[in-house]
């Protein structure tokens, strides 16, 4: 039992035998985990990648556990395109929930930051994985271990609650990856979903066992050595009930066979039957694992002995994988992942009673031959099947398995204007029915989040953001995102939603135009979409690109029909940025300007620009939240929008929706729900008087006003989002 995260706690004792070589081994432990922290605190909010690996066990005290069970996987899923991190748990920040695709949690007990994260997590549709490689997941188990009723009742209390945090986090993951068929086994009670990946050796361990195997040989060589050493490592002192199994074979072998020495790594308690060869019993403090591999090929035996208990059947066989990597034999209890790993008299030996164990040893003591021949076929076994570069793919496929579909969003910046508000909708939709929703903001704004209707979107600034994770699918908005797709090379499939001939939003000779243009024949193979039939026209007619139409929504509700009441003074709302040229504000004003402003007051709302000197402005409604302009329209009586290039335009049946009216100048973006003199009273761009004209109209025919009022209503219902999500859903390819 290697303890539970920073729950595990050694007894003094065990402090006290590490001695000088514990403290080094921290020390280097420290500057390790200081350093991944260091690197996490630069780039949390910066960094989009596949997973993040949050572990449990703090470097310094359990080093063992996190090298195999976070930096090992992490070693294979990076050889089979999986890019991740590592965070120790107490550092998480909840920012980082935004910054990866799944998470896999080694080893931690449940705080509430770490309970938070994996809420949000969930609410953002992303995957949380639960690795454990041990039963330290309920008390049933742990109360098997005989050392631990060694612990006072304080420090039996306080582990025992770690165990069941344990399990607290577990149960609230969606599946579990493990070591072992016995851990799987009983994990499957906990989790609907569990994936056995064994311990593996990393590729540095390879390469340091490749060493030490050389070294060993040209001392063993150099001495000419008759010495047979028996190598027991034992990892912690709850390993003393496993050594006792074996102590009486042990014993025997070294009173037969005076040649043999007993080498310990570790801590264990020396038995006094040992005594009359104390002077071949042999003690090595812990050692770095970087040093382990040439204490274990300095060996002739290894010795992996494990007391039959549930708890041990769920154990790895590291010990068996690490002695054969530097080519030594090893006998083994007959017992969970050594009985399913070792094929028995081939590639090590296995023992069920104190005898065998006895004939074993003593069959490896006398047959130098034996031992070559098992240690050479453990190496052939294990430097194939149990490292970390051969055997990442299955775990590939696993976490691959186990996503949730995810999907980029593109934008040129946060405000909601028509064309964003409309994307806006569609990730709605999307993460509503389980998709996992990233923005990606080509904006200078470095906002990490950004809410719609209530839903919370994480956001990645491109420009600052290192995005190196795999999306499904991405789409982008506008021309300038277009660049997105063009330029990065992890996405399943690209979208391009064209809401307008973007070309047209420059003048000539603005080198934007060109740009804009070129994107309507991409580097890459994208599918275009499109809101505007017109668009879906000149799509295929001029570039020869098929695109899917999907019309747009309204959220009727939040637009409840006000009657108004024309007897009073008459609100005129102006909307747009009079900064674009195409949104032809000035015209609205010269309309305006014109008007008794004795009986009409006019309103202009602009997100981005201010108004101009000479616009007469009785109220100025700058940068309104999305979730305030319904009110807007319901307190003024017509709008004015004269716009001649839109891609959709939404303020004319937002208005119609709260009952008011609409004069409008007919455009592409329009003309597909706007009808004269049923729903709006249209006018030909250009033309002031016809626009005045008609505001008058509406000002003072009550019959065309109720028709108008009817007819916008209806235009408005039929636009409902509601009706359009099945269809927003097959419109990305995701029903």
């Amino acid at each position: 039992m290697e303890g539970i995260g920073s729950l595990g706690r050694k007894t003094l004792k065990a402090l006290k035998e590490e001695g000088v070589t514990g403290v080094a081994r921290k020390t280097v432990s420290y500057i390790h985990t200081a350093k991944i922290r260091k690197q996490q605190l630069k780039y949390i909010g910066k960094i989009y990648k596949d997973v993040l690996f949050i572990n449990g066990c703090d470097y310094n005290t359990l080093p063992h556990p996190p090298r195999y069970r976070v930096q090992h996987q992490m070693e294979q899923l990076k050889a089979n395109n999986i890019d991740c991190d590592e965070n120790f748990y107490l550092h998480l920040s909840i920012e980082q929930v935004r910054n990866y695709r799944a998470f896999v949690i080694f080893r931690c007990p449940y705080t509430e930051e770490l309970g938070e994260f994996i809420r949000l997590a969930k609410e953002l549709n992303k995957t949380v994985i639960y690795d454990i490689d041990d039963l330290v997941i309920d008390t049933k188990y742990t109360d098997t271990i005989k050392y631990l009723d060694t612990m006072s009742p304080e420090e039996r209390k306080g582990y025992d609650e770690g165990v069941r945090n344990m399990q607290k986090v577990l149960k609230m993951c969606d599946a579990a990856i493990t070591t072992t068929e016995g851990m799987a086994e009983e994990l499957k009670h906990y989790v609907p979903k569990v994936f056995i990946n064994r311990n593996t050796a990393s590729e540095e361990m390879l390469k340091l066992s490749e060493e030490a195997y050389e070294k060993a040989v040209a001392e063993k060589k150099a001495e000419g050595r008759k010495t047979v050493k028996l190598g027991y490592f034992s990892g912690s002192i709850t390993h003393n009930d496993d050594f006792i199994l074996i102590q009486p074979a042990v014993a025997k072998i070294m009173e037969k066979y005076p040649q043999t020495e007993l080498h310990i790594a570790g801590i264990l308690d020396i038995p006094k039957e040992f005594e009359a060869f104390k002077e071949r019993v042999i003690a090595h403090p812990f050692a770095d694992w970087k040093k382990l591999p040439e204490m274990i090929a300095s060996m002739d035996i290894n010795l992996a002995p494990l007391e039959e208990s549930i708890f041990n059947e769920a154990k790895s066989e590291n010990k068996w994988v690490e002695a054969a990597l530097v080519r030594v034999p090893t006998i083994a209890s007959n017992l969970g992942a050594f009985k399913r790993m070792i094929e028995h008299n081939k590639t090590g030996i296995l023992a069920n009673t104190c005898e065998e164990w006895y004939e074993g040893l003593e069959a490896l003591i006398v047959d130098t031959q034996k031992r070559e021949c098992i240690a050479k076929a453990a190496y052939d076994y294990c430097k194939v099947h149990c490292v970390t570069l051969y055997t990442g793919f299955p775990l590939m496929k696993f976490i691959k398995s186990m996503y949730v579909p995810n999907i980029a969003m593109v934008l040129p910046a946060l405000n909601i204007s028509g064309g964003i508000m409309v994307a806006f909708e569609h990730c709605k939709v999307l993460r509503e029915h389980g998709y996992d929703v990233t923005i990606i903001n080509d904006d200078i704004d470095n906002s990490t989040w950004c809410e719609f209707q209530g839903i919370k979107f994480p956001v990645l600034p491109s420009r600052e953001s290192i995005i190196c994770g795999h999306f499904d699918k991405a789409v982008a908005t506008m021309w300038s995102t277009v660049k997105f797709l063009e330029g990065y090379s992890n996405i399943g499939q690209r979208y391009y939603l064209v809401q307008n001939f973007e070309t047209n939003f420059y003048e000539p000779m603005d080198p934007l135009r060109l740009e804009a243009n070129q994107k309507y024949s991409p580097k890459v193979d994208v599918q275009f979409l499109t809101i505007s039939k017109w668009c879906e026209k000149w799509l295929k007619e001029d570039y020869e690109q098929e695109a899917r139409y999907l019309p747009n929504g309204i959220h009727t509700e939040n637009y409840q029909p006000v009657k108004r009441d024309f007897s009073g003074k008459i609100r005129i709302l102006i909307e747009g940025d009079c900064g674009v040229y195409y949104k032809n504000v000035d015209e609205s004003f010269r309309i305006t300007n014109q008007l008794d402003h004795s009986k009409y007051e006019i309103w202009y709302m602009s997100y981005n620009a201010e108004p101009k000197e000479w616009y007469h402005v009785d109220k100025f409604l700058h940068k309104i939240p999305f979730s305030e302009v319904a009110e807007i329209y319901r307190q003024c009586h017509i709008l004015l929008k004269t716009s001649f290039l839109e891609s959709f335009s939404y303020p004319p049946l937002e208005m119609m929706a709260t009952g008011g009216y609409a004069v409008v100048v007919p455009n592409d973006g329009n003309q597909e729900y706007l009808v004269d003199g049923k729903n709006c009273l249209l006018y030909p761009c250009g033309d002031l008087e016809a626009g005045l004209a008609a505001i008058q109209r509406i000002s003072t025919d009550p019959v065309l006003r109720e028709t108008l009022y009817q007819g916008g209503l209806e235009t408005a219902g039929v636009r409902d989002w509601k009706s359009l999500e099945q269809d927003i859903l097959k419109f990305y390819d995701c029903e």
